[in-house]
């Protein structure tokens, strides 16, 4: 499979992330207000942010190196408020769409751990 743009595997990475929290909020609850509220609190810069950092030792070289070219990605959006923080979930999502095209079993091994590391629990909320 050929290598593409990191922001194509950001844009799958985004997909893949939503996806991956939303299967894991529909055990939360079937209210859809707090369904939304829910996946809101997992699917944000600052959350994925916190999340990439909790995993960064987990992942491989090239996965860093992927991190790190991601947070060079320019953002176009001037309502950005926090730009660190965005690329940092950038990052992740790179990281996460990289794994998803080209290594099916590395992506499940970072959902698995990504899952051991965030609290589901509504109470917590």
């Amino acid at each position: 499979m050929k290598e593409l743009n990191i922001k194509n595997y950001a844009h799958i990475g985004d997909a893949v992330y939503e996806v991956f929290i939303r299967e894991r909020t529909i055990m939360m609850t079937s209210n859809l207000k707090r369904l939304h509220r829910y996946t809101v609190h997992y699917v944000n810069a600052a959350f994925q942010t916190e999340l990439l950092e909790k995993i960064t030792q987990y992942l491989s070289e090239e996965e860093i190196e992927l991190a790190r070219r991601a947070r060079n990605i320019p953002t176009s959006s001037a309502r950005r408020i926090d730009r660190a923080m965005h690329s940092n979930a950038t990052s992740l999502e790179v990281v996460l769409g990289y794994n998803y095209i080209h290594n099916k079993q590395r992506f499940l091994e970072l959902c698995n751990i990504m899952e051991s590391l965030i609290n589901f629990d509504e109470k917590t909320l």
